[in-house]
């Protein structure tokens, strides 16, 4: 079970996650905490229009490989825009640009509680 975190409630947050069993956990987990979950995205190309089309994001969660295309851009979107992001994945750190260095990756299987600590904070 996750210890609530009162920083979660009313959160917006982008889940960009190709596998659904992942996705589907994640989601649970973070509406459970009181946060309204945007997506999941399996496709780069939605969250991309996704991220467009909202008034309010305030996290995200990413995989770095969606179907074999890599997250990046969109991860540069959220970085333009200053949405605070982590990446969830199997890929070490050396599969993720240096420009992103400042981002905490969360191994898979990603634990629901680091990804939420990484992104609102104890």
């Amino acid at each position: 079970m996750i210890a609530h975190n009162p920083g979660v409630t009313g959160r917006r947050v982008l889940l960009v996650e190709d596998e659904y069993f992942i996705a589907d956990d994640m989601v649970r987990v973070f509406e459970e905490l009181g946060a309204e979950v945007v997506g999941p995205f399996s496709r780069i190309e939605d969250a991309l229009a996704a991220v467009s089309a909202a008034d309010r994001l305030d996290a995200a969660v990413l995989d770095v490989n969606l179907q074999g295309t890599m997250v990046f851009p969109l991860a540069d979107e959220l970085t333009a825009r200053g949405i605070r992001f982590v990446f969830a994945t199997g890929y070490d750190h050396h599969a993720i640009p240096a420009r992103f260095d400042h981002v905490v990756r969360c191994e898979k299987p990603a634990d629901p509680e680091a990804v939420i600590t990484a992104l609102f904070g104890a």
